[in-house]
Formats: structure tokens, C-alpha cells, sequence
């Protein structure tokens, strides 16, 4: 375990001026787990001994919307400020909403154009302009040369790569895969939620995902028929798409190559999304 600094302000962020190696960023919204955990472990070996790692605690109220659990969401920073010194971090940066947004809700924001529109977007209007809004903010605070998202969130991660390509930031954006559970449930805040029962129903997207995967070499229509099938067996989910893995539009009925089959479904209280990378390898059977 490395000790690990608290920085609740820009400035006290600025404060190290230390010559560094390379910097990455880790950023969350607390309520840290393995995943995170895997996320600072991969940007420490990136950067190195020499290098600086800055994991980022914000609950960004602008990507909650109407209903959504902003309030209940979990603020555990004495927790993750440990799992993070576990994994390698050196500065966790834990601003306040007032700091992130010193003027109130900011009149100027990013706009995630139509990959934000759909899927999560849909379901979630404004979400991702909050999201990218954020990020956008953080990376211009801590100033990385890389950053690490989870692919778990695959349409943010497309998204946050896109902004960086459009808006020519000078960072890298590194995908880290998903980490599960034994019982291969998607490490997630939001699991704590569920009680027993509802976790043997969360068990079904994972079964899903694998289902869709296993006909890959079927077809695109045979991949999510499987996995439409795993689902609502047992929920109704709030969507099961197969797309395109840079813009999210849904594959057509011949394509052929990678994809990324993507889920999202309510369980009790709980809304839980979870995707996986697959290639097609088959074309529909006449």
C-alpha cells in the first residue's frame, strides 16, 4: 500500500510540483470496488514508479436526471481513499459540487451529439451531455497524458473517445475491461442494492451476453434473438442491441466483424447495464 494525498480543491491539487513522470487519471464517483481497483492497478503499471496517479471521487449531479438516485447514491471518500492507496493511486482529488461548478449549474456544456441519443441516452435524456460536461472539466483539472475508463460503460467510454478526437485534447483514452463477480455479475456501486433475490435475477444479463456471443457465428439477428431470449425469460429489459462499437448504431442484418452487444434492464429498484465485445463471424442462413 502507498500513502495516498486528499486534495479537495484545485488548488491543493496544484500543490505537489514535484517533477513527475508520466500522469494518468482514474476518475469515479466513489464507492470504489475491484473494478476501480483494476483501473488504478492499470494505470499505475502505465505510468510506472516514476508516474503520478490521480483518481477523481465526483458525484456529477449533472448526469442524474428526474427520479434518479443522486441522493441515495453512495459517499463512502474514507473507503476509497484506502482502496485507492491498495491500488497505487497517489492523489485522490474529492472536489466539492461547488468547486467542480463554481457559478451554479454552468451555462456552456458538451453536447454528445447522436451516439449520445440512443441506448443509455434514450433512456436517460441528458446524461451523457453531464457526463461529458465533467469529464471535459477534470481532464482540463488534473491534466493527465492518459486516462482510464472501464469498458463496462461502453457507450461513455465511445463517447468520452470521441469528444477527445473531436475537441483535439491531448490525452490517450485506455478501455480497461470489465471486472465480475464469481458469480459473473458486473462489479457495480449500484449492486449493493439488491437483495438476494434480485442478485439471481442480475444473474441473467451476464447468461444473456454469453447466450448472444455463443451464436456469433450465426449472424447478428441470431446473436440478439439469443440474448433477447435469456432476458426475458426471467425481465423485461429496457433494451438488447447489437451495434457498431464507435457509434452505437445498431449492425445490419448481414454485417460481418466486431460488435458490441449491449443490454440494459431494471431489477426491483436497480438499473443495471452490462455489454459485451464480440466479433460476427457468420451471415444469416437462407
Amino acid at each position: 500500500m502507498t500513502d495516498v494525498r486528499l486534495a479537495r480543491t484545485a488548488a491543493e491539487l496544484a500543490e505537489d510540483t514535484r517533477p513527475h513522470g508520466l500522469r494518468a487519471v482514474v476518475m469515479t464517483m466513489g464507492a470504489l470496488h475491484e473494478g476501480h481497483a483494476a483501473l488504478i492497478h492499470a494505470a499505475r503499471a502505465f505510468v510506472g514508479p516514476a508516474g503520478h496517479v490521480v483518481v477523481t471521487v465526483f458525484v456529477n449531479p449533472l448526469q442524474f436526471g428526474a427520479g434518479e438516485d443522486l441522493d441515495r447514491y453512495p459517499r463512502t471518500l474514507d473507503a476509497d481513499l484506502a482502496v485507492s492507496a491498495r491500488a497505487g493511486a497517489d492523489v485522490v482529488f474529492a472536489p466539492s459540487v461547488d468547486e467542480v461548478y463554481p457559478g451554479g449549474e454552468p451555462q456552456v456544456r458538451i453536447t454528445a451529439g447522436p451516439t449520445g441519443a440512443v441506448l443509455e441516452g434514450a433512456s436517460r435524456p441528458g446524461h451523457f451531455d453531464g457526463m461529458l460536461t465533467v469529464v471535459a472539466k477534470l481532464l482540463h483539472l488534473t491534466d493527465p497524458k492518459v486516462a482510464f475508463f472501464g469498458e463496462k460503460d461502453a457507450q461513455q467510454l465511445a463517447l468520452i473517445r470521441r469528444m477527445v478526437r473531436d475537441l483535439n485534447f491531448p490525452v490517450e483514452i485506455v478501455g480497461v475491461p470489465t471486472v465480475r463477480e464469481p458469480d459473473g455479475l458486473a462489479r457495480s456501486s449500484r449492486n449493493r442494492y439488491l437483495s438476494a433475490s434480485e442478485r439471481e435475477i442480475a444473474l441473467s444479463l451476464g447468461r444473456a451476453l454469453d447466450a448472444g456471443a455463443g451464436r456469433a457465428a450465426d449472424g447478428a439477428a441470431a446473436v440478439r434473438a439469443a440474448a433477447v431470449g435469456v432476458l426475458r425469460a426471467v425481465l423485461e429489459p429496457d433494451y438488447v442491441e447489437l451495434v457498431d462499437p464507435d457509434d452505437f448504431t445498431p449492425v445490419a442484418a448481414d454485417h460481418a466483424g466486431p460488435a458490441i452487444l449491449a443490454l440494459a434492464a431494471r431489477v426491483g429498484t436497480t438499473r443495471l447495464i452490462d455489454n459485451a465485445r464480440l466479433t460476427i463471424t457468420g451471415v444469416p442462413r437462407s
